[in-house]
């Protein structure tokens, strides 16, 4: 039988979370004028923009220049500083590239990737985002043409956790959703959002988070999401080298 693993990029594969807060630090340590007295609030704030706005993308609210800007605008003015659109716009730029600059991969990602593929395991990736910005994160990282197929949710029209990405990045293998397992890092958009689609959902739980962060749009529910992810047969590891080959 043909074994299909799938992974999530951001925060499962690459430490995309532990990137923002140093690009973020870096590049306000940067500026002149921008004062940041609470460095870890800051940070906080950032990352929750970033939650914020980058769902109201995922969920059609906003465009992707359009999420970037409003995080942008928004972390200004908690400091007391307006910026005006094209302000804003250069002010992300300068920030992503202090973030690209922090970009790592997880240490337990490459030995679990390279002992899945010497098992003989096949290698995707299902990621919400553009495909060109997540293909880029591949090239750098020295994941680049370790996956016969990256699937972005920009390139598909559906992100996570609806049941068409996932059905349609098994499509693309020629493999049953029931033959395939799906990793992320949260729990209701990865895990659950794969379980639901017929595929083997495994949470990712580097952190033993008790919170869980809510899926926007498709999927998003008001529900115990720990009793969903026990009914769905969601499995739940600290770490890829639990995840066996």
């Amino acid at each position: 039988m043909t074994r299909l693993a799938l992974f999530d990029l951001d925060d499962t594969l690459l430490d995309h979370r532990g990137a923002v807060s140093r690009g973020i630090l870096q590049h306000v340590d940067g500026l002149d004028d921008f004062p940041v007295p609470d460095r870890e609030r800051s940070v906080d704030l950032w990352h929750a923009l970033e939650d914020r706005h980058y769902h109201r993308y995922l969920a059609g609210e906003l465009t992707f220049a359009g999420q970037r800007r409003a995080r942008a605008l928004d972390f200004a003015d908690a400091h007391g500083i307006r910026l005006a659109d094209t302000e804003a716009d250069a002010w992300f730029d300068a920030y992503f590239e202090s973030y690209r600059g922090a970009w790592e991969l997880f240490d337990d990602a490459l030995p679990c990737l390279q002992r899945l593929a010497d098992a003989g395991w096949r290698l995707g990736v299902i990621t919400n985002g553009e495909p060109d910005y997540q293909q880029v994160k591949l090239e750098r990282t020295g994941l680049s043409g370790r996956f016969e197929h990256v699937i972005a949710s920009g390139g598909v029209g559906v992100a996570k956790p609806d049941p068409r990405i996932f059905e349609h990045a098994c499509s693309l293998f020629g493999i049953t959703p029931a033959d395939a397992l799906y990793v992320g890092d949260r729990l209701r958009t990865d895990a659950i959002g794969a379980a639901g689609a017929g595929l083997t959902g495994i949470w990712l739980n580097r952190f033993g988070t008790e919170r869980v962060v809510g899926a926007v749009g498709h999927g998003a529910s008001d529900e115990d999401p720990f009793a969903l992810a026990r009914d769905a047969g969601v499995r739940t590891i600290g770490s890829l080298d639990e995840l066996s080959s």
